[in-house]
């Protein structure tokens, strides 16, 4: 096949964006296929732009706002009047965050009919919203932590609302944008004097912040490819909570592929990982992460609908423990893009 593996952008999850596409680009040409890598920010790369770009690493700490700021120059849909697309079998979505994860490229793409990996808009821009997915956790029966939504730092009564949600969920509480991926803008707050901080901080990646009941716990993570659940992975990070620099920096992080669970624990969250994957309408593949607390409940933090596919990332190491090889996995992700019937090519 001829695909185009979009990654880049210009969202705070840029470098590790860049890190899947450095793990992508040669998975799907040593499965044999025609492969030209595309940066939504700059565009269509040569063989020597590609390979500068692809042998970066991803930093500690996400990229500036103003680095970012300097990548949003034109109109992204051009992008897709370039023939390299247009002639494509399938785009591969190696994008993280932003309006590559969100619904908005993935709207563009079912209008002008190019068909694309992962899910379909509206599922994505659902599963972005973390207030929204929740919501449909619970209706679906997935537990998930009590949360709240906090007015934005300009209306007067902000401060005292966050404040008097967070003593309702109890402290620590957990503070993050609602759109966000890769815990980007995300505080475990302590107390309450460092709560409007914590805010702020979130507000500067989001126009919505959450708060929310932080459970203690094992991390858990489940893998969905197609209608399969994958193994159980357990990350147990260096930080209390599974970070940025945890989760994309070698040795801060040891990840468990199964995790050391009972069996019938395994299917548990297995089963409520499907549930997810299904009340959010997802496609293709996903990964939806937990915590399991010490009464043995399992709690939904989150659905990925793009899930990380860099050399440290949790899907790729989930696929191994099922006996998939990375460039199966990548193959496999193609193909089931191309099965969905919306994504027939128009024209």
């Amino acid at each position: 096949m001829k695909i185009a593996v979009l990654f880049g952008g210009t969202s705070a999850e840029r470098e590790v964006s860049i890190a899947s596409a450095a793990q992508v680009v040669p998975a799907l040409r040593a499965a044999g296929h025609e492969v030209v890598a595309v940066d939504t920010a700059r565009g269509v790369l040569g063989p020597e732009e590609e390979r500068a770009l692809l042998s970066a690493g991803v930093s500690p700490v996400p990229p500036g706002l103003a680095e970012l700021d300097l990548l949003r120059t034109g109109n992204p849909a051009t992008l897709t009047e370039a023939p390299e697309l247009r002639d494509a079998d399938l785009l591969f979505l190696a994008l993280h965050g932003g309006t590559g994860e969100d619904g908005t490229l993935q709207a563009l793409l079912d209008l002008i009919g190019i068909p694309y990996t992962g899910s379909g808009h509206l599922a994505s821009a659902i599963a972005m919203d973390k207030d929204i997915a929740k919501r449909l956790f619970r209706a679906a029966g997935v537990p998930t932590p009590d949360w709240a939504m906090v007015p934005p730092p300009d209306r007067p009564e902000a401060h005292a609302a966050a404040a008097e949600a967070a003593r309702a969920l109890g402290f620590p509480v957990v503070v993050k944008p609602s759109k966000q991926g890769s815990t980007v803008g995300l505080t475990l707050v302590r107390a309450p004097e460092t709560l409007e901080a914590a805010v702020a901080e979130a507000f500067r990646y989001d126009d919505e912040v959450m708060l929310e009941r932080f459970v203690a716990g094992r991390e858990l993570t489940v893998g969905i490819l197609g209608d399969q659940a994958l193994p159980v992975g357990e990350i147990i990070p260096r930080h209390e909570i599974f970070d940025y620099e945890c989760k994309y920096q070698p040795g801060m992080a040891e990840e468990i592929f199964p995790a050391d669970l009972e069996e019938h624990e395994a299917r548990e969250i297995q089963r409520l990982a499907l549930e997810a994957h299904r009340a959010l309408k997802l496609g293709g593949y996903s990964r939806i992460d937990f915590r399991m607390d010490d009464a043995g409940t399992f709690w939904c933090l989150e659905a990925n609908t793009l899930p990380g596919l860099t050399a440290n990332s949790l899907l790729p190491k989930a696929a191994r423990a099922a006996g998939i090889d990375f460039p199966e996995l990548c193959d496999r992700i193609c193909r089931l893009a191309l099965a969905e019937p919306r994504r027939k090519r128009r024209g």
